[in-house]
């Protein structure tokens, strides 16, 4: 959990200094790894679309550049400003889930876009990172004697129930469990006493199955049931599985080689440029490639709780570390449906699945993340 503390006025700030200041203490080595993971996106998404350039690499390579332009902006910014616009922000992506149930674009049966002529927008992608700002100022403000009192938690479930009926009604099961879990996780760091933790769980358990039986539509029901029971209908609900098991199997060790992969070139995988990219590099790197890629997912993990360990203010560290649980989120979730461990639920592979709302969010957030360790230095007032 994280602790409350005092400022930190160390000389390790640098949000006096020059443009130039500023840009040189950035830690660059997320900025890299995250551009090394694009590129591997741009990689494979040119190798699923059978090599043609303008069916999505050349996008995907337009987006990762400007999202690391995003991503650098919104690092250099105060996170005093960060602070202030975190319920702002909220709020903004509430108005924008809100505007999804009346003007929203259907697309393959599911209402999650906003269409503004020149460009579409997943308003749940930004939600992610709005609500773990939120949360992170919350807590901030919140005094420590009523993180774990009744009203206290009462407006941290406020602040997670409202977007997370608005995605549920979208449908979208996977980004809603996704925000749950990431809030769950702020609220735990945030020091949350066990005992409340004993009776969440104990509600959990009687909530689930009433959830499972009274809150998904019947489809994402069966996608349950895939995927207790892969072999179902092998045909039907548990194609996807199916396919993608088969995909990362026939690569073996070292794969088919690039844009070899039988698999890819039959389509007999669907959606292998967003959610099932990563059959797409199974099958053509095989073991090596797949876990080369987790590697890299993993480092880049391991820099962002390096960032949160150099935080000492309450917000800083929540912020870092909120966003870094919904980057992993993002990865479990996607690769465990990927391999048949976890049911199909639409969750991209982050920086490598086709898809610019996810690019921009997940940039954004590193950016916040630069932010807080860029000026660590700085205290945070407390409005609670």
């Amino acid at each position: 959990m994280v602790a409350r503390g005092g400022s930190f006025q160390g000389a390790v700030s640098a949000s006096g200094g020059s443009l130039t200041g500023k840009l040189y203490e950035i830690n660059w080595l997320l900025p890299t790894l995250v551009g090394v993971l694009g590129l591997v996106g741009v990689t494979m998404i040119f190798a699923a679309t059978d090599g043609v350039w303008r069916y999505g690499a050349f996008q995907h390579f337009v987006r990762i550049g400007f999202g690391g332009l995003v991503m650098l902006a919104v690092a250099l910014i105060d996170i005093r400003v960060w602070y202030r616009l975190a319920y702002p922000a909220y709020a903004v992506g509430l108005i924008m889930l809100i505007g999804v149930e009346f003007v929203g674009l259907e697309v393959n049966g599911s209402v999650r876009w906003l269409d503004f002529g020149f460009t579409r927008l997943q308003p749940s992608e930004f939600m992610k990172p709005a609500i773990v700002l939120a949360l992170a100022r919350y807590y901030h403000d919140l005094p420590a004697h009523r993180v774990s009192h009744v009203a206290g938690l009462l407006g941290a479930l406020i602040l997670l129930i409202l977007p997370m009926v608005l995605i549920l009604r979208q449908p979208d099961l996977g980004t809603t469990l996704l925000l749950a879990t990431t809030g769950v996780v702020v609220v735990f760091l945030a020091g949350i006493s066990w005992r409340v933790i004993g009776f969440a769980s104990l509600f959990a358990s009687v909530a689930i199955p009433l959830f499972f039986k009274f809150g998904l539509k019947p489809y994402q029901q069966e996608r349950v049931w895939t995927y207790l029971d892969p072999a179902r209908d092998p045909s039907g609900a548990s194609y996807h599985i199916t396919q993608s098991k088969i995909a990362l199997g026939s690569g073996g060790v070292n794969g088919k080689g690039f844009m070899r992969g039988t698999q890819r070139q039959g389509e007999y995988v669907p959606e292998n440029r967003t959610d099932f990219i990563f059959t797409v590099i199974g099958e053509e790197f095989g073991l090596v490639g797949g876990l080369l890629t987790i590697g890299l997912y993993m480092a880049v993990i391991a820099v962002c709780i390096w960032l949160s360990l150099q935080c000492k203010e309450m917000f800083s560290k929540l912020l870092v570390l909120g966003l870094t649980t919904t980057f992993t989120l993002y990865i479990f979730i996607n690769l465990g449906m990927v391999m048949g461990l976890a049911p199909v639920v639409g969750v991209p592979l982050p920086l490598i699945s086709y898809g610019g709302t996810v690019v921009l969010a997940v940039m954004g957030g590193f950016g916040l993340m630069l932010s807080a360790h860029l000026h660590r230095g700085i205290e945070l007032p407390r409005t609670g």
